[in-house]
């Protein structure tokens, strides 16, 4: 990373990342260490699925550009941001540390966040709601070793496109949202944790699990979904001013890493 990104970062109150699957080969390392050395803030929500577990069983994968995005969130802590930990469904083990502290990362199964201009929201990865997950364990991970393998297909398709100039492209995403049972499935579980919302008296939900970036209001409650960085590469932030917007970090390099313009602004709420 340049001097420049650390001198002149872009600073938010609040930051919220979910699904960045460390140890598996379709994470997009270089995309997040960039966002993370790119961006300051003074609370960092790791919303679940920050490492994978599932995926490791397999055999393990961490190359260096891992460690360094470890290292970075560290780094973020040990300089007074506030660090919290929401493990998710392929880094569960850690739900057996709840509010133990990790090099100033604190773990929790939730939290409910108040931004700047007094809403609640209720942070949480989000896998308590898909009853795949809940219900059929070994569908889900049948499921999950199928998904690995269109993403490893997407990181092929990723470095040919890279090769010849081209903008960042998810296969994985393009065909979930052409596919009508994905599509059926991600509205129903939308609705689920808006309906959870509603039931804790709360403003809005943050989550993740599903790796679809989406903020929309859903029975008169924001839901908010981070999505991921194995396909969009999305984060969801908070401005001083208590104004969230979603980001997709891949637009802000047309090309390729190095070439900084603003991200893209998927979508906003006041």
């Amino acid at each position: 990373m340049s001097e420049i990104k650390r001198m002149h970062p872009l600073k938010y109150r609040s930051i919220f990342l979910s699904d960045i699957h460390l140890g598996f080969r379709g994470c997009q390392a270089q995309f997040v260490l960039d966002f993370l050395q790119s961006t300051q803030c003074k609370q960092l929500y790791l919303v679940g699925d920050i490492i994978d577990l599932w995926a490791m069983k397999n055999g393990v994968y961490w190359p260096e550009a891992h460690n360094r995005i470890v290292r970075e969130i560290f780094e973020k802590a040990r300089q007074g941001t506030e660090v919290i930990y929401i493990p998710g469904n392929h880094d569960g083990l850690f739900r057996d540390h709840l509010d133990a502290s990790f090099g100033e990362v604190v773990v929790k199964d939730e939290i409910v966040h108040h931004t700047a201009d007094g809403r609640r929201f209720l942070v949480l990865h989000g896998d308590k709601f898909d009853g795949v997950v809940q219900h059929s364990l070994w569908l889900a991970k049948l499921g999950s070793r199928a998904y690995d393998h269109l993403l490893a297909l997407n990181a092929s398709l990723s470095r040919v496109r890279a090769r010849f100039g081209m903008k960042y492209w998810s296969l994985a995403g393009y065909l979930k949202h052409k596919v009508k049972n994905a599509v059926s499935y991600i509205g129903n579980y939308e609705r689920a944790v808006a309906t959870e919302a509603q039931h804790r008296d709360l403003d809005g939900m943050i989550c993740g699990h599903i790796h679809h970036a989406e903020m929309r209001d859903i029975q008169g409650v924001t839901y908010c979904n981070c999505g991921d960085w194995v396909e969009s590469c999305t984060a969801l932030v908070e401005h001083h001013d208590g104004r969230l917007e979603l980001l997709r970090w891949t637009d802000a390099y047309p090309e390729s890493i190095g070439t900084a313009e603003p991200a893209i602004v998927l979508a906003q709420a006041s």
